[in-house]
């Protein structure tokens, strides 16, 4: 297990709230308006419902973590409760988690770049890139530098303007529908069905932060106020999350499309504005999203090389070149998110905290309204993973049709 050293261990309640607030912020906020589209009106219910269950469930793994002063990461949770076992399971499923939303993070870069320049092409020499992959690989290099740090405490700054900038685009999106001629046309679909397994998927996706919740909580200096920190976390979220949903389907209904900024006219101040804001998300967010990752790879190593500077910043960067790699030969943000949602996020923010605290605790020994509680998130998970999976990988297919097509 990677040693962190004491001054990540001393981050003040309001860094701590700033960092659990990035984490939650994620590109999900581009996602929702497209996810109340598919589902329609009252899957709204089914956002309130996952977030409360998303809240629930953090709090379990802040409980398996004071069982054992020694866990520091969600792996250590898994192997207390179940071995080594337990401990490749969860070190796969988190990895594999933040490493699609690190992915995505790339894409939604790729995507928002290109809309602002569609017709950008990068020759470098006799090698001649077009828009797109030019702008995953520009994106890389700018994410590059963040990811030397691994200290929480300085992370919060960055995370600072990661929260500002989920603001600044709802205000954007708003705008647009107030001043751009776009207007708020209302109506829309009560609900749909056929499209509720997507927009469970994305839900569930806007609130897979639980593999960064470990790092976050042992960073902490006041470890007590956590359960504060992520109360205050989720209802900022949460909120956000709301506005951004509404706003956005009353503005574009069906038309929006998966990621929100792509529906602004570039000619409007308030969607440059909001555009240029979306660049600087993943700068602000990729370092804490890889983190985890670094950290259970680098626990692997011998002892002297896991507290190396250059050796983590090593780590981290092949990390971000894989992931530019994938963008490059998988550039659809939708089908990135929702698979991520319905199979990684599910499983590492719903599942695996209820398994591991029902298996740590004896729980389920006690019947009473928390065993019926846990079992019905794990039940719902259950459910929105096989249909989520199912409707992901469809969507997946068309894509791959389409464009071979």
């Amino acid at each position: 297990m990677a040693i962190i050293p004491d001054e990540q261990k001393q981050v003040s309640f309001l860094k701590t709230c700033i960092n659990g607030i990035n984490a939650l912020s994620g590109i999900g906020i581009l996602s929702i308006p497209y996810a109340l589209s598919s589902g329609g009106w009252l899957s709204l219910i089914l956002l309130f419902l996952i977030a409360t269950a998303a809240y629930f469930t953090s709090l379990l793994i802040r409980r398996c973590m004071d069982t054992n002063p020694h866990i520091r990461s969600y792996s250590d949770i898994a192997a207390h409760a179940f071995g080594s076992k337990g401990r490749v399971v969860a070190s796969v499923f988190t990895s594999l988690e933040l490493y699609f939303v690190a992915t995505g993070l790339l894409i939604m870069e790729e995507d928002n770049l290109h809309k602002l320049s569609p017709h950008f092409v990068l020759k470098l020499g006799s090698l001649t890139l077009d828009g797109k992959h030019a702008f995953v690989i520009l994106a890389g290099l700018v994410i590059w530098p963040s990811m030397w740090l691994s200290d929480l405490g300085v992370m919060s700054y960055v995370s600072a303007t990661g929260i500002l900038s989920s603001v600044i685009i709802v205000v954007c999106v708003f705008w647009a529908g107030v001043n751009g001629g776009e207007g708020f046309h209302g109506g829309g679909r009560l609900i749909n069905l056929q499209g509720m397994p997507t927009a469970l998927s994305l839900y569930s996706f806007c609130y897979g932060a639980h593999a960064m919740f470990p790092a976050i909580y042992s960073s902490m200096r006041k470890k007590d106020q956590f359960s504060m920190v992520l109360l205050i976390s989720f209802i900022v979220c949460s909120i956000n999350y709301f506005c951004m949903a509404i706003v956005g389907y009353l503005i574009y209904g069906q038309n929006v499309q998966s990621q929100v900024t792509l529906n602004l006219p570039v000619q409007e101040a308030s969607a440059k504005i909001a555009i240029y804001t979306i660049l600087a998300g993943p700068v602000a967010k990729y370092a804490l999203t890889i983190t985890p990752i670094a950290n259970d790879i680098e626990s692997c190593l011998p002892a002297r090389y896991q507290d190396s500077k250059p050796i983590s910043i090593i780590i981290r960067t092949c990390l971000l070149i894989s992931a530019v790699v994938l963008a490059l030969f998988f550039p659809y943000f939708q089908t990135v998110t929702a698979l991520s949602g319905a199979v990684l996020v599910v499983s590492v923010s719903f599942l695996l905290p209820c398994i591991c605290y029902l298996k740590i605790f004896q729980a389920y020994q006690n019947w009473g309204i928390e065993l019926a509680g846990i079992l019905t998130i794990i039940l719902m998970a259950i459910l929105v993973g096989i249909l989520g999976t199912y409707s992901s990988i469809a969507q997946a297919i068309k894509h791959t049709d389409i464009s071979g097509v």
